[in-house]
């Protein structure tokens, strides 16, 4: 597992898929129904005239004999109307043209094309020879009023009286909005502008906000010109900053450090103290500034799975960087490197799905108050190598913190003395990741018995080829495993063993015993 993070793989966003055809027009009701206005010369038929009223006073008058005048009277017999070409019959449309929507650039059609043949926008278009199609969107027309007797006439003068009417009310609707449209633009413009806006302190911009101020990017040279980039954060106002052992580890025999805020300000820094195996330093900044604002620690013990996780840190030299996410897992057992293969870092970590990436490493991971819960410290990738290695892949969601509650202990430490103190039950325990729990090996490294004579383990009545299967209610299930969980607790602190020993299960208290410095 790599100490370091990589970059995001990008995917793409689908385009949705455009209609098949155009939809179906809505015919819009009218108020009163618009009659074509005649030609100008053609003829019109005069209105009947009133008869006067009989003599007698007799209402109404009486009309002429069914048989003198037909009704309706015969008209002339109509010529064949010519061939209509099949896509002009009623309710046929004009056939589609190209048409998407949120269209990008590769071959997709572009927002905004017409529906119907032909140019133009919102679906108007021409067809070409013969008869013309109807045209989506087209406005519907009245039938001229049929010539006739009686009260045909009166119909066709009330419709007349209509459509004055209605040309009326469109001529005063045009002029007030005419009138209207001179007063300007009309868009809607926020009352305050993007910096004004009041934002809650538990946001994520009001997290941010707070914490980036108190957040550096730490670049790390060796002796030979060797390093790179990684993150921290101010942990007290004499000018100490929490970072990873990775970050500095090759500036820590003659190299140099600096730390540089968001404002731009940089400063010198040396390396006070690192613990290579919970994978913590403390570096302080030469000539600090008095305004220093330390971040707060949280309790990593209450951080619950599903609780909101904001990082902060420096991903691929991009410093200052935001990313969020939510806590996906604790006491995560993870074995980490820092990329030459030489050393191991064990933590039972805090896992959180936010991005965090080469750079991110050292920043602060933290909870939704602004809190910090956690020390962003490796990440799990389908690539090898670390910070400066060869072959760094990007976040797949999977990064792991260090607890704060743990790196506050060894970041006190370091401060007081430079040293790291571990907790410790001397005994030496197999890494092979397959025995089913951490099994005390037959021998210790360099030879040394692998249960320390007058150690915790061996005061507990420990011996070599026992398995140790949980430590208080955590189960084991291997020796890495076993270290970190260790690791959470501190020297005196007691814990319950349970181990299985010749196809026997067996329980024993212990008091934690301690080791000082990474040798």
């Amino acid at each position: 597992m790599s100490t370091e993070n990589e970059g995001i793989n990008e995917g793409t966003t689908p385009v949705p898929p455009a209609p098949s055809a155009p939809p179906v027009p809505v015919e819009t009701p009218s108020a009163a129904p618009q009659p074509s206005v005649p030609d100008a010369g053609a003829p019109t038929t005069p209105l009947p005239q009133t008869p006067a009223a009989p003599a007698d006073g007799a209402w109404p008058p009486p009309t002429a004999p069914a048989a003198a005048t037909e009704w309706p009277p015969p008209t002339a017999p109509q010529a064949a109307p010519p061939a209509v070409p099949a896509y002009a019959t009623a309710g046929a449309y004009a056939e589609p043209g190209t048409h998407a929507y949120g269209a990008t650039d590769g071959g997709v059609p572009q927002a905004g094309a017409a529906f119907g043949s032909g140019s133009g926008s919102g679906g108007s278009g021409s067809g070409s020879g013969g008869v013309q199609p109807p045209v989506w969107g087209a406005s519907y027309q009245q039938p001229a009023p049929k010539a006739g007797k009686g009260r045909g006439g009166l119909v066709a003068a009330l419709l007349i009286a209509a459509l004055v009417a209605g040309g009326l009310g469109g001529g005063i609707g045009y002029t007030l909005a005419k009138n209207d449209d001179s007063s300007g633009s009309t868009t809607v413009s926020s009352s305050t502008s993007g910096g004004a806006v009041k934002r809650d302190p538990g946001t994520v911009a009001g997290v941010a906000a707070k914490a980036l101020p108190s957040t550096v990017t730490i670049e790390a040279e060796s002796s030979n010109g060797e390093g790179g980039t990684g993150t921290g954060f101010v942990f007290d106002t004499q000018g100490h900053i929490v970072t990873n052992n990775h970050v500095v580890a090759d500036a820590v025999d003659g190299g140099k450090v600096t730390a540089t805020f968001p404002d731009g300000k940089k400063y010198n820094a040396e390396v006070v103290g690192h613990a290579q195996g919970y994978d913590v330093a403390v570096i302080k900044l030469k000539n600090a500034p008095s305004n220093l604002k330390p971040l707060t620690l949280g309790n990593s013990d209450e951080v619950a799975v599903g609780d909101s996780t904001i990082a902060i840190g420096a991903p691929f030299g991009l410093s200052n960087t935001v990313t969020t996410g939510i806590i996906s897992a604790k006491n995560r057992p993870v074995a980490s490197s820092d990329g030459s293969g030489s050393s191991s870092s064990y933590m039972s970590a805090l896992q959180t799905d936010a991005s965090i990436n080469p750079g991110n490493s050292g920043g602060p991971l933290l909870d939704a108050q602004g809190n910090v819960i956690g020390i962003n410290s490796a990440i799990q990738s389908t690539g090898s190598g670390g910070l400066g290695g060869a072959a760094q892949s990007g976040s797949i969601g999977l990064g792991f913190a260090i607890p704060i509650n743990q790196a506050k202990y060894v970041a006190q430490q370091l401060i007081k003395t430079g040293e790291p103190v571990y907790a410790k039950i001397g005994a030496s325990v197999s890494l092979d990741e397959s025995t089913g729990g951490a099994k005390i090996t037959d021998q210790g490294a360099g030879g040394s018995d692998a249960v320390e004579a007058g150690g915790p383990a061996a005061e507990a009545g420990l011996k070599p080829g026992d398995v140790i299967t949980k430590l208080d209610d955590t189960v084991i299930d291997s020796g890495p495993t076993l270290i970190g969980e260790i690791w959470t607790h501190q020297p005196g602190d007691k814990v319950t063993i349970t181990y299985e020993r010749d196809g026997k299960t067996h329980t024993v208290d212990l008091t934690l015993g301690s080791r000082t410095g990474d040798n």
